[in-house]
Protein backbone atom coordinates (compact mmCIF):
# COMPACT_ATOMS: atom_id res chain seq x y z
CA UNK A 1 0.00 0.00 0.00
CA UNK A 2 2.09 3.31 -1.24
CA UNK A 3 -0.82 6.36 -0.83
CA UNK A 4 0.01 10.18 -1.77
CA UNK A 5 1.88 11.61 1.04
CA UNK A 6 -1.00 13.56 2.35
CA UNK A 7 -3.39 12.02 5.77
CA UNK A 8 -6.60 12.60 3.71
CA UNK A 9 -4.94 9.82 1.49
CA UNK A 10 -2.84 7.56 4.07
CA UNK A 11 -5.55 7.67 6.63
CA UNK A 12 -8.37 5.69 4.32
CA UNK A 13 -5.59 3.76 2.95
CA UNK A 14 -4.78 2.03 6.64
CA UNK A 15 -8.76 1.65 7.43
CA UNK A 16 -8.71 -0.34 3.85
CA UNK A 17 -5.04 -2.17 5.60
CA UNK A 18 -7.23 -2.54 8.39
CA UNK A 19 -9.98 -4.04 7.10
CA UNK A 20 -7.40 -6.00 5.05
CA UNK A 21 -5.75 -7.08 7.47
CA UNK A 22 -9.20 -8.85 9.67
CA UNK A 23 -9.31 -11.05 6.90
CA UNK A 24 -5.75 -12.62 7.45
CA UNK A 25 -4.26 -10.43 4.51
CA UNK A 26 -0.48 -8.96 5.43
CA UNK A 27 -0.09 -5.43 3.97
CA UNK A 28 3.20 -3.61 3.61
CA UNK A 29 2.32 0.29 4.36
CA UNK A 30 4.83 2.57 2.32
CA UNK A 31 4.95 5.57 4.00
CA UNK A 32 7.16 9.00 4.67
CA UNK A 33 9.18 8.21 7.85
CA UNK A 34 7.58 11.51 10.34
CA UNK A 35 4.47 9.84 9.07
CA UNK A 36 4.47 6.88 11.05
CA UNK A 37 4.66 7.98 14.46
CA UNK A 38 1.00 9.98 13.44
CA UNK A 39 -0.83 6.91 12.09
CA UNK A 40 0.80 4.44 14.43
CA UNK A 41 -2.40 4.41 16.55
CA UNK A 42 -4.40 3.52 13.91
CA UNK A 43 -2.92 0.34 13.01
CA UNK A 44 -5.27 -2.27 14.91
CA UNK A 45 -2.77 -5.39 13.71
CA UNK A 46 0.78 -4.41 14.18
CA UNK A 47 1.42 -8.09 13.48
CA UNK A 48 -0.01 -7.94 10.17
CA UNK A 49 0.32 -4.37 9.59
CA UNK A 50 3.88 -3.39 8.83
CA UNK A 51 5.11 0.17 8.48
CA UNK A 52 7.88 0.25 5.77
CA UNK A 53 9.05 4.10 5.80
CA UNK A 54 10.83 5.64 2.87
CA UNK A 55 13.69 8.72 3.34
CA UNK A 56 12.36 11.17 1.50
CA UNK A 57 14.51 12.57 -1.42
CA UNK A 58 15.69 16.28 -1.51
CA UNK A 59 13.90 18.47 -4.18
CA UNK A 60 15.09 21.80 -4.72
CA UNK A 61 12.61 24.08 -3.65
CA UNK A 62 10.83 22.02 -1.40
CA UNK A 63 11.39 22.95 2.32
CA UNK A 64 13.95 21.07 4.54
CA UNK A 65 12.11 18.41 6.48
CA UNK A 66 9.00 18.63 4.57
CA UNK A 67 7.82 14.89 3.98
CA UNK A 68 3.62 15.45 3.62
CA UNK A 69 1.57 17.69 2.14
CA UNK A 70 0.31 19.03 5.26
CA UNK A 71 3.58 20.65 5.64
CA UNK A 72 3.78 22.44 2.66
CA UNK A 73 1.74 25.15 0.99
CA UNK A 74 -0.49 23.96 -2.10
CA UNK A 75 1.70 25.65 -4.36
CA UNK A 76 4.50 23.94 -3.47
CA UNK A 77 2.76 20.30 -3.78
CA UNK A 78 4.21 19.44 -7.42
CA UNK A 79 7.81 19.75 -5.76
CA UNK A 80 6.47 17.01 -3.20
CA UNK A 81 5.09 14.86 -6.05
CA UNK A 82 8.07 15.42 -7.44
CA UNK A 83 9.70 13.98 -4.15
CA UNK A 84 7.29 10.80 -4.61
CA UNK A 85 8.26 10.07 -8.07
CA UNK A 86 12.38 10.16 -6.90
CA UNK A 87 11.78 6.70 -4.04
CA UNK A 88 10.81 4.33 -6.57
CA UNK A 89 14.29 2.75 -6.59
CA UNK A 90 13.37 2.57 -2.65
CA UNK A 91 10.13 1.10 -3.60
CA UNK A 92 11.40 -1.17 -5.91
CA UNK A 93 13.90 -2.56 -3.76
CA UNK A 94 10.88 -3.19 -0.91
CA UNK A 95 8.89 -4.79 -3.47
CA UNK A 96 11.97 -7.40 -4.85
CA UNK A 97 12.72 -8.10 -1.11
CA UNK A 98 8.85 -8.47 -0.03
CA UNK A 99 7.02 -10.21 -2.78
CA UNK A 100 3.79 -8.94 -2.37
CA UNK A 101 0.64 -10.11 -4.68
CA UNK A 102 -0.63 -6.66 -5.40
CA UNK A 103 0.62 -3.14 -5.15
CA UNK A 104 -2.37 -0.66 -4.05
CA UNK A 105 -1.39 2.90 -4.84
CA UNK A 106 -2.97 6.71 -6.07
CA UNK A 107 -1.11 9.47 -6.97
CA UNK A 108 2.53 7.31 -7.48
CA UNK A 109 1.74 7.54 -11.87
CA UNK A 110 4.70 5.33 -12.40
CA UNK A 111 3.23 2.57 -9.97
CA UNK A 112 2.04 0.10 -13.15
CA UNK A 113 5.63 0.03 -14.90
CA UNK A 114 7.33 -0.12 -11.83
CA UNK A 115 5.40 -3.33 -10.46
CA UNK A 116 5.27 -4.66 -14.47
CA UNK A 117 8.92 -5.02 -13.90
CA UNK A 118 8.76 -6.88 -11.04
CA UNK A 119 5.96 -8.55 -11.90
CA UNK A 120 3.30 -7.90 -9.75
CA UNK A 121 -0.16 -6.40 -10.12
CA UNK A 122 -1.23 -3.19 -9.43
CA UNK A 123 -4.12 -1.54 -8.28
CA UNK A 124 -5.69 2.10 -7.95
CA UNK A 125 -7.26 2.95 -5.32
CA UNK A 126 -9.26 6.02 -4.58
CA UNK A 127 -11.26 7.08 -1.65
CA UNK A 128 -12.65 10.29 -3.20
CA UNK A 129 -15.89 10.17 -4.26
CA UNK A 130 -17.14 8.35 -7.52
CA UNK A 131 -19.21 11.16 -8.58
CA UNK A 132 -16.46 13.54 -8.10
CA UNK A 133 -13.86 11.44 -10.02
CA UNK A 134 -15.80 10.45 -12.89
CA UNK A 135 -16.12 14.35 -13.75
CA UNK A 136 -12.72 15.00 -14.16
CA UNK A 137 -10.22 13.87 -14.87
CA UNK A 138 -10.92 10.80 -17.60
CA UNK A 139 -10.18 10.02 -21.57
CA UNK A 140 -13.46 11.50 -22.68
CA UNK A 141 -12.46 14.92 -21.77
CA UNK A 142 -8.76 15.51 -21.90
CA UNK A 143 -7.79 19.02 -20.11
CA UNK A 144 -5.07 20.91 -20.58
CA UNK A 145 -3.62 24.28 -19.66
CA UNK A 146 -4.60 25.29 -22.92
CA UNK A 147 -8.39 23.88 -22.86
CA UNK A 148 -9.34 23.99 -19.50
CA UNK A 149 -12.36 21.85 -17.88
CA UNK A 150 -15.65 23.61 -18.45
CA UNK A 151 -19.71 23.51 -16.84
CA UNK A 152 -19.99 20.84 -19.72
CA UNK A 153 -20.17 17.27 -18.18
CA UNK A 154 -17.80 15.01 -20.63
CA UNK A 155 -19.94 12.37 -22.83
CA UNK A 156 -21.65 9.83 -21.02
CA UNK A 157 -21.62 11.60 -17.86
CA UNK A 158 -24.40 9.62 -15.61
CA UNK A 159 -25.50 12.86 -13.91
CA UNK A 160 -27.08 16.13 -15.95
CA UNK A 161 -27.49 17.77 -12.47
CA UNK A 162 -23.49 17.70 -11.16
CA UNK A 163 -22.13 20.59 -13.24
CA UNK A 164 -19.39 23.51 -11.52
CA UNK A 165 -19.81 26.80 -11.40
CA UNK A 166 -18.03 29.17 -12.96
CA UNK A 167 -15.81 30.08 -10.22
CA UNK A 168 -14.85 26.70 -9.23
CA UNK A 169 -13.86 25.97 -13.12
CA UNK A 170 -11.15 28.44 -12.57
CA UNK A 171 -10.18 26.87 -8.91
CA UNK A 172 -9.22 23.61 -10.70
CA UNK A 173 -7.12 25.56 -13.17
CA UNK A 174 -5.41 27.83 -10.90
CA UNK A 175 -2.09 25.68 -9.77
CA UNK A 176 0.43 23.70 -11.47
CA UNK A 177 -0.26 20.92 -9.07
CA UNK A 178 -3.68 20.18 -10.47
CA UNK A 179 -1.87 19.60 -14.51
CA UNK A 180 0.55 18.14 -13.24
CA UNK A 181 -0.58 15.75 -11.05
CA UNK A 182 -4.07 15.52 -11.14
CA UNK A 183 -4.40 15.21 -15.06
CA UNK A 184 -1.16 13.80 -16.07
CA UNK A 185 -0.62 11.29 -12.80
CA UNK A 186 -3.76 10.35 -12.16
CA UNK A 187 -5.11 9.90 -15.72
CA UNK A 188 -1.75 7.45 -16.48
CA UNK A 189 -2.11 5.76 -12.81
CA UNK A 190 -5.55 4.55 -13.85
CA UNK A 191 -4.97 3.99 -17.59
CA UNK A 192 -1.91 1.68 -16.97
CA UNK A 193 -3.46 -0.29 -13.89
CA UNK A 194 -4.29 -3.69 -13.93
CA UNK A 195 -7.50 -2.67 -11.87
CA UNK A 196 -9.22 0.14 -10.39
CA UNK A 197 -10.82 0.21 -6.57
CA UNK A 198 -12.60 2.65 -4.58
CA UNK A 199 -13.97 3.37 -1.22
CA UNK A 200 -17.48 3.23 -1.98
CA UNK A 201 -19.99 1.19 -2.40
CA UNK A 202 -22.64 0.34 -5.68
CA UNK A 203 -25.91 1.25 -4.25
CA UNK A 204 -24.75 4.60 -3.50
CA UNK A 205 -22.56 5.42 -6.84
CA UNK A 206 -22.62 2.54 -9.09
CA UNK A 207 -23.55 4.10 -12.53
CA UNK A 208 -20.17 6.40 -11.63
CA UNK A 209 -18.03 3.70 -10.79
CA UNK A 210 -19.08 1.83 -13.95
CA UNK A 211 -18.32 4.78 -16.10
CA UNK A 212 -14.85 4.75 -15.16
CA UNK A 213 -14.72 1.37 -15.54
CA UNK A 214 -16.21 2.09 -19.15
CA UNK A 215 -13.85 5.29 -19.71
CA UNK A 216 -9.94 3.44 -18.29
CA UNK A 217 -11.54 0.04 -19.59
CA UNK A 218 -10.37 -1.44 -16.61
CA UNK A 219 -12.58 -3.75 -13.61
CA UNK A 220 -13.88 -1.69 -10.66
CA UNK A 221 -13.91 -3.22 -7.35
CA UNK A 222 -15.48 -1.24 -4.27
CA UNK A 223 -14.64 -1.53 -0.93
CA UNK A 224 -17.62 -0.13 0.67
CA UNK A 225 -17.36 3.27 3.21
CA UNK A 226 -14.67 1.19 4.94
CA UNK A 227 -14.96 3.40 8.30
CA UNK A 228 -13.13 3.41 11.17
CA UNK A 229 -13.85 1.58 13.93
CA UNK A 230 -16.60 2.34 16.36
CA UNK A 231 -16.01 5.92 18.24
CA UNK A 232 -15.44 5.97 22.02
CA UNK A 233 -18.62 5.73 24.07
CA UNK A 234 -17.90 9.28 25.07
CA UNK A 235 -18.64 10.49 22.14
CA UNK A 236 -21.91 8.24 21.22
CA UNK A 237 -23.00 9.29 24.51
CA UNK A 238 -22.69 13.08 23.81
CA UNK A 239 -24.21 13.14 20.51
CA UNK A 240 -27.12 11.43 21.79
CA UNK A 241 -27.94 14.40 24.41
CA UNK A 242 -29.07 16.08 21.50
CA UNK A 243 -31.79 15.75 18.69
CA UNK A 244 -31.17 13.92 15.53
CA UNK A 245 -28.91 15.83 13.03
CA UNK A 246 -28.96 18.96 15.67
CA UNK A 247 -24.65 18.92 15.85
CA UNK A 248 -22.90 20.41 12.78
CA UNK A 249 -19.55 18.92 11.93
CA UNK A 250 -17.04 20.69 10.13
CA UNK A 251 -13.65 19.70 8.83
CA UNK A 252 -11.74 21.23 6.11
CA UNK A 253 -8.68 18.22 6.37
CA UNK A 254 -5.00 18.97 6.99
CA UNK A 255 -4.20 21.40 4.16
CA UNK A 256 -6.31 23.74 3.89
CA UNK A 257 -4.17 26.94 5.71
CA UNK A 258 -6.94 30.27 5.95
CA UNK A 259 -6.32 33.40 6.64
CA UNK A 260 -7.49 34.70 10.20
CA UNK A 261 -10.24 36.68 9.22
CA UNK A 262 -11.61 33.91 6.82
CA UNK A 263 -11.57 31.72 10.53
CA UNK A 264 -13.02 33.98 12.92
CA UNK A 265 -15.93 34.30 10.13
CA UNK A 266 -16.28 30.57 10.04
CA UNK A 267 -16.50 30.20 13.74
CA UNK A 268 -18.78 32.92 14.21
CA UNK A 269 -20.87 32.32 11.40
CA UNK A 270 -21.34 28.39 13.06
CA UNK A 271 -22.16 30.13 16.32
CA UNK A 272 -24.92 32.03 14.92
CA UNK A 273 -26.70 29.14 13.78
CA UNK A 274 -27.31 28.36 17.33
CA UNK A 275 -26.24 24.72 16.92
CA UNK A 276 -23.99 22.65 19.03
CA UNK A 277 -20.89 22.24 16.59
CA UNK A 278 -17.38 20.84 16.42
CA UNK A 279 -14.74 22.07 14.20
CA UNK A 280 -11.35 20.47 13.29
CA UNK A 281 -9.30 23.09 11.43
CA UNK A 282 -5.83 23.73 11.48
CA UNK A 283 -4.42 27.01 13.27
CA UNK A 284 -5.11 30.46 10.77
CA UNK A 285 -1.96 31.72 8.94
CA UNK A 286 0.24 33.30 10.85
CA UNK A 287 -1.34 32.05 14.31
Amino acid sequence: MYPWFAFGHMTPCLHLSNELADRGHKITFILPRKAQSQLQHLNLHPTLITFHPLTIPHVDGLPSGAETASDVPNFLHHLLATAMDRTTDQVEAALRALKPDLFLFDFLHLAPALTSKVGIKSIYYSAVCAAAFARHPVPGQQVSKDRPITAVTPPGYPSSTVVLRPNQERLFYISEFFFSLRCQRLTTGMKCCDAISRRTCHEIEGPFCDYIGGQYGKPVFLTGPVLPTPLEDRWPQWLGGFKPGSVIFCAFGSQNFQEKDQFQELLLGLELTGLPFLVALKPPTGA
